[in-house]
């Protein structure tokens, strides 16, 4: 196995910035203020590039070349708005970071809107026109992107009316979940450890210390976590409703047909296949509950607590250094392809990755870009073990995405529809998995089998029933104009069981996890975590069956937002549309559990 040296552990911003006071912050403010004035200068005055697709080209290409538009990314579309957004979240409880992060988004908020004009006047071009235009041969690279601005043209506002849009999203939404969220990271409470001493931990420890194999861990983590929850429940209840009445008039002023319309159409897919997706997978709730019943009979209980539906099963608490995980997982990604392989030395060598948890750093993981001229960055909280190794593997697929499209996408394509954003990572997490589970004896693969049923009902199942959650806490605000904390912990437990059944128990506590769960807070963005994953697998499948079929999937990886998401997975011999498509990947995991619970009776784990 090749050795792959790792020097650094933590971020290394400096291709953006040398540092927080970094004089060439103030220069590169200057530069991209009179590049915009130049565009805006040019173009903002005109009507000829309506009609005319050579001269269209030509503003095209101006415009995709300011440096500031593209797939958009978490927290600014400027370099320095990502800088500090990157700043925020290795310690979210700096404020002078954050006020440095807040002057660069008004930053970027200002530039965002002097150029408001160019897409608004795109979105006019007549019906006649749009046909031409889309035609033309020299706008071919920008074909879909038009496609898509002519598609959002109906929901667009005037020009003064999307400039304010845009001025008070900060603080009608980020700020508000920004606040909750630095709440709950700096939180820290004395949790058991396995010496059965107290020890203090992080949010994001603890979070982690909840699916310890050791019971009394477990517990001592889910009291302190339920502790935190519940302190923070009425910040949790105005901030919640805050981010819902301001969904609510954006929608209303763009005339959405229903709540979750515009995710869609920004995620450039049709709400008849969200549609499908939601109701082929809500119809199989039977599968996660058979899977709970199976998990609660291993553990030897009648039921498993809420907080303990995630904990391993069996004999895999072998620990994994982070240097092992990556030479696994470099392993694994070398047999698929070397360009795998080639993007992860790049990321580790280039210090992109900050791995291991501290104190008001943020909790998860996450992989994120903003424009094609910048850097991906993959954030872990690392603890050694085997779901970190799994998290490794699934955030690095997004980066392999991130870093195909780069190499062949214009800036304006340069993005990955939330809709399929999860299908490289959830592909190579499952290649990984299938390499853990060759040297494995019997009762290590039962071991590895649930924990990929684990994931399973997590990714597709569990997700489908927070965007169901999600839809009815809408509804329901929508009726009401305001719902209590009460409110939302009852329909939050209604949908969490209505996939978990009967034997996990709602347990004291549980009515409050959706006050941490960042994922609604970005609305009816879970969907893609089913969708994707449901993807992958017939991908999976395909390259198991024929090693060639690698390239089709590196095709897609690295199409970006240049076609539908319907019509590239059609060129792949996908139809995404068809409930049978859907029902094909689910029967595949009703068939994996079946498997599992032959081999558990096989081992006599089950009466």
């Amino acid at each position: 196995m090749e050795n792959i040296e790792i020097k650094k552990t933590e971020w290394d911003l400096s291709p953006l910035f040398s540092g927080d006071a970094d004089f060439k912050l103030v220069e590169y403010r200057k530069q991209i203020k009179e590049k915009i004035a130049r565009f805006v200068n040019k173009w903002r005055d005109r009507e000829d590039y309506l009609s005319n697709p050579a001269i269209l080209k030509e503003a095209l290409d101006e415009y995709e070349d300011l440096d500031i538009v593209g797939s958009g990314g978490d927290g600014s579309n400027t370099r320095d708005g990502f800088y500090f957004w990157l700043r925020t979240q290795q310690d979210q409880s700096d404020p002078e970071i954050k006020a440095k992060y807040n002057k660069s988004i008004e930053f970027s908020t200002n530039l965002n809107n002097e150029i408001t004009f160019f897409k608004l006047n795109l979105a006019k071009i007549k019906s006649i026109d749009q046909e031409n235009i889309l035609k033309s041969k020299e706008l071919f690279r920008y074909k879909h992107f038009l496609e898509r601005v002519f598609a959002e043209s109906k929901y667009l506002l005037t020009e003064k009316e999307e400039k304010i849009i845009n001025l008070k999203n900060t603080t009608s939404h980020s700020k508000w979940e920004e606040m909750l969220s630095t709440f709950l990271s700096k939180e820290e409470r004395e949790v058991i450890n396995k010496e059965g001493n107290k020890e203090l931990k992080s949010f994001s420890e603890i979070l982690t210390l909840m699916n310890e194999q050791n019971k009394e861990v477990r517990d001592s983590a889910a009291k302190a976590f339920n502790e935190i929850l519940l302190k923070h429940e009425d910040v949790a209840e105005v901030e919640i409703n805050a981010l819902l009445a301001n969904k609510k008039v954006d929608d209303e002023l763009r005339n959405s047909p229903r709540p979750d319309f515009l995710r869609h159409l920004s995620d450039d897919i049709d709400s008849d296949i969200v549609d499908v997706l939601i109701k082929s997978v809500s119809e199989r709730f039977d599968i996660p509950n058979i899977y709970y019943q199976l998990k609660a009979k291993l553990f030897g209980v009648k039921k498993l607590e809420y907080h303990e539906r995630n904990v391993s099963y069996g004999e895999i608490d072998k620990e994994y250094s982070y240097k092992d995980a990556i030479l696994l997982i470099n392993l694994v990604f070398d047999k698929l392809d070397v360009k795998f392989s080639q993007n992860l030395k790049k990321l580790i060598e280039n210090s992109q990755i900050d791995v291991y948890p501290k104190k008001g750093k943020r909790q998860g993981a996450f992989c994120t870009d903003s424009l094609l001229s910048q850097p991906t960055y993959v954030l872990l909280n690392y603890t050694n073990k085997l779901n970190d190794v799994t998290t490794i593997a699934h955030e690095i697929g997004h980066a392999i995405n991130s870093e195909l499209m780069k190499e062949k996408q214009n800036a304006l394509n340069c993005a990955m529809p939330l809709s399929t954003a999860e299908v490289a990572s959830t592909f190579m997490e499952d290649f990984v998995l299938d390499e853990l589970m060759k040297n494995a004896n019997d009762n290590e693969k039962l071991s590895l089998l649930m924990m990929k049923l684990n994931d399973l009902v997590s990714t597709i199942f569990r997700q489908i029933a927070c965007y169901n959650f999600e839809k009815e806490l809408h509804s329901n605000f929508r009726e009401k104009g305001f719902l209590s904390k009460e409110e939302i912990g009852s329909l939050f437990l209604k949908h969490m069981n209505s996939y978990m059944g009967p034997f996990i128990e709602q347990s004291a506590g549980s009515e409050n996890w959706w006050v941490y769960w960042h994922h609604i807070r970005r609305f009816f963005y879970v969907y893609s975590y089913s969708s994707g994953l449901l993807i992958s697998k017939t991908l999976q499948a395909n390259v198991k069956k024929d090693k060639s079929y690698i390239e089709k999937v590196k095709n897609f990886l690295s199409s970006g937002s240049s076609d539908s998401p319907k019509n590239i997975f059609l060129k792949l011999g996908i139809d995404i549309t068809r409930k049978e498509f859907w029902e094909k990947g689910i029967n595949e995991i009703n068939s994996l559990l079946n498997e599992t619970e032959n081999l558990a009776k096989k081992l006599g784990k089950l009466n």
